[in-house]
């Protein structure tokens, strides 16, 4: 005999199961995959539970904004250290991007692929004798491209991508500098001083690029001045530079009284992040819209949100 009393259970109240509301149903069930099974098959199989409902939501706001409202993308350099290139462009092509804004970093190595067909060192090794960021080439092409357009009313992607064009990349096919700057698609650049190889280099016209930059912010600015009711925003890999940019731009834009409220935002990336959560998902649609977070490696969730886009479904009821 127990030295402590006990609850007595007996007077609980119970009631049937089909009077009670349940989250779970098992037309909602995943499907197993088969062999030889198409994207679209597999895609209408998944569970549609919690991050697939969210992704189905999303996907469906980009779908419903193309051709009509502003899809602006916020990046860091990651999605291109992976090899995800040729799926933004051809996300660019198919109408699924109208303004693409990023940093030094992915300037850096949309750069390099254009020019070798191959970017990103092994910095734990080439920091250790001072070589990190030094190479010539990349370097130079930043120095050069500056002093050209020093004297030029222009932003510094579009600056980076014509003197791509100009210098006849080999692999411009592959340079989404080249490839928006062809698709007349604003590529902007947002450089904060000290973060990027080309700071190392000498030459370097910091006035020039903080110009340039600054330009690009301008261009950024008018573009989500665009953002409407029905409007979407990606952030994709990008911590801290690209969701203050956006913030502040946005702030700008509703200062002068442009109506910049009811629009979607998503932030993609491989762990949460502060900045991303508050400034991309959180405080933008505190006035309407909405904010979604998706976790995962960019190297699956891009293509799998490229492969949504190409296959569109109609979420099940």
């Amino acid at each position: 005999m127990s030295r402590y009393e006990a609850l007595d259970f007996s007077g609980v109240k119970t009631y049937p199961v089909s009077e009670r509301p349940s989250k779970v149903a098992r037309e909602n069930f995943a499907e197993p995959p088969r062999a030889a099974m198409s994207f679209r098959d597999f895609w209408e199989g998944m569970p549609n539970y919690l991050a697939v409902s969210d992704l189905h939501d999303y996907a469906g706001h980009i779908l419903a904004a193309r051709g009509k409202q502003q899809i602006l993308w916020l990046m860091g350099a990651h999605p291109l250290k992976v090899g995800l290139s040729p799926i933004l462009i051809q996300l660019a092509k198919d109408g699924f991007i109208s303004t693409l804004s990023s940093h030094g970093a992915f300037a850096v190595h949309d750069i390099e692929i254009a020019f070798f067909g191959r970017t990103s060192e092994e910095v734990s090794d080439s920091i250790k004798d001072g070589r990190f960021g030094m190479a010539r080439e990349t370097g130079e092409f930043f120095v050069h491209t500056l002093s050209q357009a020093a004297a030029k009313d222009i932003g510094l992607g579009e600056a980076l991508g014509e003197e791509l064009v100009r210098q006849r990349a080999p692999y411009a096919n592959d340079s989404l500098l080249v490839q928006c700057l062809e698709l007349s698609i604003p590529l902007t650049i947002h450089a904060a001083i000290g973060t990027d190889i080309f700071h190392e280099h000498p030459g370097l016209d910091a006035a020039a690029l903080g110009k340039l930059s600054y330009y690009d912010f301008r261009i950024l600015a008018k573009q989500v001045a665009n953002l409407r009711q029905g409007g979407v925003v990606v952030n994709i890999g990008s911590a801290v530079i690209m969701p203050e940019v956006f913030l502040k731009a946005l702030a700008v834009v509703r200062n002068l009284g442009h109506p910049c409220h009811g629009f979607c935002t998503a932030n993609f990336d491989m762990i949460p992040h502060y900045r991303p959560w508050m400034n991309v998902v959180q405080r933008p649609t505190l006035t309407g819209g909405k904010g979604y977070q998706f976790i995962g490696h960019h190297e699956i969730m891009i293509p799998l949100l490229a492969a949504i886009l190409q296959n569109p479904l109609q979420k099940p009821a």
